[in-house]
């Protein structure tokens, strides 16, 4: 990979993860909460997948969580900007960034404990109407 690729990821993760600060600000987790964000190549992302879930094949966003005995709230998202590009892609009007935005939305409320069904009732879930506002506040 070619160093200003690096730098140029890196630069993107660290937005993503000024955008995980925003929603644990918002949710009041507790001072000293953080969530490190890292971009994935589909390579690197499918191995995690299937390291996380047994699941094969390319995954958008992986989160884990790890509570602090202090009540901190500490994360690490994983975020593949292939699989987030292919995702904009397919619905009018998203772009790259408007997605990886809402991955990283995604990821940050998961290590905060919330979830969603699979399936169509995913985005009736109370997680999923959250994520939408917060993606429409940090996008305006």
């Amino acid at each position: 990979m070619q160093p200003g690729t690096q730098r140029a990821r890196q630069a993107r993760a660290d937005e993503l993860m000024r955008v995980a600060d925003r929603v644990l600000a918002w949710e009041r987790a507790p001072a000293g909460s953080h969530i490190d964000i890292t971009l994935l190549s589909a390579a690197a992302m499918r191995r995690a997948n299937r390291r996380a879930t047994g699941r094969r094949g390319l995954t958008d966003v992986i989160a884990y969580a790890l509570p602090q005995p202090d009540g901190r709230m500490v994360g690490d998202v994983y975020i593949c900007p292939t699989a987030a590009a292919a995702a904009a892609g397919a619905r009018n009007g998203v772009t790259l960034n408007d997605e990886l935005v809402r991955l990283a939305v995604h990821g940050t409320l998961h290590v905060l404990g919330y979830d969603h069904p699979e399936g169509p009732g995913r985005t009736r879930s109370r997680m999923w109407q959250l994520q939408e506002r917060y993606v429409t506040r940090l996008l305006r």
